[in-house]
């Protein structure tokens, strides 16, 4: 989460232009401001800072001048795309159109938050539980637990086995037997987080030019990982009982997709889930058409046991599961894992041995350990009882701000028309010291959206939903 910045006085020993070249020089070095971003309007600028029109020209001449900006004829500034006069060619034909939208606040800003935390307000943006949410006793108890006596010496000083440790790939066949899907410890191997288990995934079924289907809105991470792997993305228009099945069968006939990635339960950012009817007929398409479906069961722990899962449908014969337990346990750890076909496991084992090589068995068996000891399960009943709490505080503060719920918030998020560009409102926001994630960020496209993702845990700020509130006013009347 960004400090709140300093405002721009006279009395700070530089020039009003030079503050203000200095403040958007380093937001465009951190990537807050992405390439393509458009800078606020010279008039936008200058009435939301209080200085003059001459002040904010000059501070954008200077950017132009240090080559962090470029100015295009009567469209206003823009974020240059960085790029060395030997990529410049491969740039050309990598990167978007000029045309082409991009958010201001991209989610590798949002990843960033979760690292600099020191004196920082709770981001709304953020898409984790607030560490004072989670169980620090049950985590260094459960690491005590595996490190006593002889049991620490095998974990600590040798490589672990390269499907993962066998003490948690049992515990897991146990959970994952709890929401319906049947998959003994030889078809799970464990990843670091459920980020790398989809990266394993994708490596092993994908080449350059596959087509791959995913949700929209859906995760920005995922859709830029997968462009950097040279696939084509096919983004699906999520509706309220799952993926829009007349777009799915039209990509499907037109560009023969080798994989669907999708979040089936408590969907991010929506907080949908996939209703049964749904789920039986993405199975049979993806029979009918050939592809596999990663099935990214991140919010788990959040969701019930009976929400329908397509692995427990389709017993991961053509799909594969996957989680974790940063968003329930600790983002620390970094434990994931899969649960695969068998005719699967050991190719995704050789890509992790190629990626990671192995696991850190310590904190696989110190994860198998919450799971045995019933550690886990009532931490997910204390955060459930008080995320419904928080859900109805944020959504109830969201309203008086005139920010509508546009799917029923469920789970870690809630998903709101604010009325205005988020793109734009995200701005002042990050001058009063809160990061949101706005609704271009979920989608392939980036196209500008009056929709923003809220974590209802980091979002019970009265004063946050006071600022949204005057940013919002300010925007409607220019």
């Amino acid at each position: 989460m960004p400090h709140v910045p300093a405002p721009l006085t006279r009395d700070a020993g530089s020039t009003l232009t030079e503050q203000l070249t200095a403040r958007y020089a380093e937001r465009i070095r951190q990537r807050l401001l992405v390439p393509g971003a458009r800078l606020p309007s010279v008039r936008e600028c200058a009435r939301h800072h209080g200085v003059s029109p001459h002040t904010v020209v000059a501070a954008y001449d200077q950017l132009l001048a240090q080559g962090l900006v470029e100015a295009r004829q009567q469209r206003g500034y823009f974020v240059r795309t960085p790029a060395t006069s030997a990529a410049r060619g491969a740039a050309r034909t990598a990167a978007p159109a000029p045309d082409r939208p991009q958010p201001p606040l991209n989610a590798a800003a949002l990843i960033r938050s979760m690292f600099h935390r020191e004196g920082a307000r709770p981001s709304p943006g953020l898409g984790t539980l607030p560490p004072d949410w989670l169980d620090l006793p049950a985590l260094a108890s459960a690491l005590r637990r595996v490190s006593l006596g002889d049991r620490l010496a095998p974990l600590a000083l040798e490589y672990g086995d390269p499907s993962g440790d066998l003490r948690l790939r049992r515990a897991l066949s146990v959970r994952l037997g709890e929401i319906g899907i049947d998959a003994p410890p030889a078809q799970i191997l464990t990843s670091v987080g459920a980020t790398h288990a989809v990266d394993i995934v994708a490596r092993t079924l994908l080449a350059p030019g596959d087509a791959v289907l995913v949700d929209e809105p859906g995760w920005a991470v995922e859709f830029a990982r997968l462009e950097r792997m040279g696939m084509r993305i096919l983004p699906v228009p999520r509706r309220v009982d799952g993926p829009d099945l007349d777009a799915m069968r039209a990509l499907v006939a037109a560009h023969r997709p080798r994989l669907y990635i999708t979040v089936s339960v408590l969907h991010n950012p929506t907080g949908l889930s996939l209703s049964a009817a749904h789920a039986h007929q993405v199975l049979r398409l993806a029979e009918q058409a050939d592809f596999h479906i990663v099935e990214d069961d991140t919010y788990t722990w959040l969701a019930s046991a009976h929400s329908p899962r397509l692995s427990a449908l389709d017993g991961l014969a053509r799909t594969i599961y996957v989680s974790g337990f940063s968003k329930i346990l600790t983002p620390s750890w970094r434990v994931g894992f899969v649960a695969a076909p068998t005719a699967l496991v050991e190719r995704f084992v050789d890509t992790k041995l190629l990626s990671t090589l192995t696991t850190p068995a310590l904190l696989e068996q110190a994860v198998g350990v919450t799971l045995e000891q019933g550690l886990l399960r009532r931490h997910v009943e204390r955060v459930r009882t008080r995320l419904d709490a928080a859900r109805a505080r944020s959504v109830a503060l969201a309203e008086s701000a005139d920010c509508v719920p546009v799917t029923p918030p469920q789970g870690l998020f809630a998903w709101l028309d604010t009325g205005v560009d988020t793109d734009r409102l995200a701005l002042p926001l990050l001058d009063a010291g809160w990061l949101i994630a706005p609704g271009s960020l979920f989608h392939a496209s980036h196209a500008p959206s009056t929709l923003m993702r809220i974590n209802v845990a980091t979002s019970q700020d009265a004063a946050f939903w006071k600022a949204l509130a005057n940013a919002r006013k300010a925007l409607k009347r220019r």
